[in-house]
Parts: structure tokens; sequence; C-alpha cells
């Protein structure tokens, strides 16, 4: 997501129904889908190679992600309805979260 966010970013919200985007859109998108994305990626296969500061790259991560899921709950409480790619999004975001809470807690 994080590369295809820097390259093609109408292709990240049209997956949520919106279909174009404005400059300072564009440049959102690239900064937290595409930007914010590769360099969790690229901090993640550093940490693989850090075993002391593994633990403390999965927490982190895993506590951005469940911040993500909070935003979309929040969203999905205010609004009462959402599109199958939100349900997606917030299934990954809460199952990828667990994950990395959970090698945090094995790397202690």
């Amino acid at each position: 997501m994080g590369a295809v966010g820097l390259a093609r970013p109408e292709r990240i919200p049209a997956l949520f129904g919106t279909h174009s985007l404005t400059l300072a859109g564009r440049n959102e998108v690239r900064a937290v889908y595409g930007g914010f994305g590769v360099v969790c990626a690229g901090l993640l296969l550093w940490a693989l190679a850090r075993p002391g500061e593994r633990g403390a790259v999965f927490l982190s991560l895993g506590v951005a992600l469940w911040g993500m899921a909070l935003g979309r709950l929040v969203s999905l409480a205010l609004d009462r309805r959402a599109s199958g790619a939100v349900w997606l999004a917030l299934a990954g975001e809460l199952a990828l979260g667990a994950c990395l809470a959970g090698a945090w807690a094995r790397s202690g």
C-alpha cells in the first residue's frame, strides 16, 4: 500500500469510494499512506536484524495500527455506516496490531 500511495495516490481513496483528489489530497495520501507505510515496513525489516530494539518497534507500530482502528471505530459510531473496504481495513489494523503486540510480548 505504501508504494501505491507514493506512485498512484488516487488508487488508495478509490478503495473507499473517493475517485478524485486535489493537489493537497494527493500530498496527504502520499504522506500518510505512502511515505509512512514504506518507512514502517522498512522499520520492521530493520528491527528483525536488531533483537535488542525489536520489541519497542513492534509495540510502537502495533499501537499505531490500533490508533488507526480507533479512528475508524469512532467514525463508524458517528456515521452509523461504512463500506466493505472500511471493514476490511479495520479488521486488518486490529489483527496486525495484535500480531505486533504479541511479538512485543514474546520479545521481552
